[in-house]
């Protein structure tokens, strides 16, 4: 199980901000590439060398420069303001005893992705939520619709879909869906990995994403029909 005071180089697919990719997967299944990360610039890294050597402002850009983002993935992993905003804030703590542990073998914005992933799970497992339902079946029900492989590509849903109306979707998923839905279509996660992060089998974890994914498939069908009503 990930150590939550240790980041690992988080997966070659993890992703900083994965709203529109996760927009695309809950619409299609399917994930796409990935453009290269850019190089950081000599001044992002001037700030980074010099926060690692101690410099209180340098770690203060550091934050201004990367807080939404984080703010962002713990909400939308435990998907509450006040808990999002306190975790956002224990994220920045670890990377203030951490920072000087980081040695370049990712990006840098991986690295903090992959820590705050970390506090966030150390935190779940605190409040003993359970994240994976010990009846959920590794198979879908027959109501969910024609059987059909784990992860393979759906295409009950084409076109545009509105950013904050996924987001709600989410949101509105159960614990357990959210979290797999979140590590794996938005961070990119592999479900061996996710196995291991939640102390669950892969099956269990194909078997979230497969009703997350259902259900937000229903509440965006939902939506667009309530949107084409007169």
């Amino acid at each position: 199980m990930a150590d939550a005071h240790t980041p690992a180089q988080a997966p070659h697919r993890t992703r900083a901000d994965g709203g529109a990719e996760a927009a695309q997967v809950a619409a299609t299944g399917k994930s796409g590439a990935l453009p290269a990360a850019a190089a950081p610039n000599a001044a992002d890294a001037e700030v980074l060398a010099r926060a690692q050597a101690g410099d209180h402002q340098a770690f203060a850009e550091l934050y201004n420069l990367h807080k939404r983002r984080i703010y962002s993935l713990c909400l939308r992993m435990v998907g509450n303001v006040a808990e999002a905003e306190d975790l956002t804030q224990e994220a920045f703590l670890q990377l203030h005893r951490k920072i000087a542990t980081f040695r370049g073998d990712s990006a840098f914005s991986t690295w903090l992705h992959r820590l705050t992933i970390n506090v966030v799970l150390m935190q779940l497992r605190k409040k003993g939520l359970s994240l994976i339902s010990l009846d959920e079946a590794t198979e879908p029900n027959p109501e969910d619709g024609p059987s059909r492989s784990f992860g393979a590509p759906d295409l009950a849903l084409t076109g545009a879909i509105d950013r904050l109306a996924l987001e709600r979707a989410i949101a509105d998923l159960p614990a357990g869906y959210r979290l797999i839905f979140i590590l794996h279509d938005v961070e990119g996660f592999e479900h061996n990995e996710i196995a291991t992060m939640l102390d669950c089998s892969i099956g269990n974890s194909k078997s979230q994403l497969h009703k997350a994914r259902l259900r937000l498939r229903d509440a965006l069908r939902a939506q667009t029909r309530q949107e084409a009503r007169p």
